[in-house]
């Protein structure tokens, strides 16, 4: 794993040291997987353990404070990469996840840290091995009918939208992965997903799936 460095260091340790303080936070919430999460058997039996172990989640906060601190407006995203498929009940002891972490780039020192912080406390096992912080700009647009997109800097970029009767490739399908984090969300349809950042040791590209969720989340 690469070294972090002292300012990574410093703001994980800020972010942990907070996780638990009371707060009423709301907001938006994305997530893609490289894997079909709303899916039938004659697809999902063929990418179990080979497709899905990369993920983005993202948070918009709409209203509230978290660790005290206003976070109105802004968003931090996640980009997890693992050894098996993600939330596979089935896969057994794996190496934890690691992940890369994209604090809104107009926050100030103090809102970083609370992003990290809400983040992290969101998805607790997901992000325990955090490699790098980034900052950059996070463009995170929600709308109806599932269509939402997510651009944070040149490091990922996400695109939904709601199902179309062509998106259902065969019968049976159900919600086979839930959301990785404790949200109301629903299923959509993937338009483009890509991870073009470094410290996962790859980048991907998973367009045309169905293979995210589109929701929000309360704290």
């Amino acid at each position: 794993m690469k070294k972090i460095t002292v300012f990574v260091a410093s703001i994980l340790l800020a972010a942990s040291a907070g996780a638990g303080a009371d707060a009423q936070i709301r907001g938006d919430y994305l997530e893609v997987r490289t894997a079909n999460v709303f899916v039938g058997p004659c697809i999902a039996n063929g990418e179990v353990n080979l497709t899905g172990k990369e993920a983005i989640l993202a948070w918009r906060v709409n209203e509230g404070s978290w660790d005290g601190t206003p976070l109105e407006g802004l968003s931090v995203v996640a980009i997890v990469r693992a050894d098996a498929t993600l939330g596979d009940p089935f896969a057994g002891e794996t190496e934890p996840a690691r992940s890369v972490i994209v604090v809104d780039q107009s926050a100030s020192g103090p809102q970083k840290q609370a992003l990290l912080s809400l983040a992290r406390s969101m998805a607790p096992e997901l992000l325990d091995r955090v490699v790098s912080v980034e900052s950059a700009p996070i463009d995170l647009t929600v709308d109806t009918q599932q269509r939402a997109s997510l651009q944070a800097g040149d490091i990922a970029n996400f695109s939904t939208r709601g199902f179309r009767k062509d998106d259902h490739l065969c019968g049976n399908e159900t919600v086979l992965y839930p959301p990785l984090v404790p949200v109301e969300a629903e299923a959509a349809f993937t338009l483009e997903h890509e991870f073009r950042g470094d410290g996962l040791g790859s980048r991907w590209s998973s367009p045309h799936r169905a293979s995210a969720f589109v929701g929000e989340f309360i704290r």
